[in-house]
């Protein structure tokens, strides 16, 4: 389900264009891409999503899930600090599986791929040129 005027506490609408807000408990974003809004998954989960809808226009969303199982403040981006006097007990949001599926119907899948790895074996103080 998308945000439209009115909906959600980001100053009565979705961030301007190509914009995304997230809280602990929330992502909205105005006139977002697949690619950013799989980009800010991996950042949530902690490993790859990838875009295979072929969808490639722009959206607005709304999303509302528990931060349960979400890999943010443990390796992928900074967990935002919660509202003040929230209690993530009280929040009775599904995890972020099941609420990307109930409310943008759209489904996480995980699934083996190849992938490339970077290694680094050597390193050296840099001089100067």
């Amino acid at each position: 389900r998308g945000g439209g005027p009115g909906a959600g506490p980001f100053n009565g609408g979705p961030p301007p264009c190509g914009g995304m807000m997230m809280s602990p408990f929330m992502m909205q974003g105005g006139k977002i891409s697949m690619t950013q809004l799989a980009g800010a998954l991996s950042n949530m989960l902690g490993r790859p999503v990838i875009d295979k809808t072929g969808f490639t226009g722009a959206f607005d969303l709304h999303l509302e899930y528990s931060p349960e199982g979400l890999a943010m403040g443990r390796g992928g981006m900074p967990m935002p600090p919660p509202p003040p006097g929230a209690n993530p007990n009280d929040n009775p949001s599904p995890n972020i599986f099941t609420a990307v599926q109930e409310q943008l119907g759209l489904k996480l899948e995980s699934q083996k791929a190849p992938g490339d790895t970077l290694v680094i074996d050597h390193a050296e103080k840099a001089t100067e040129n």
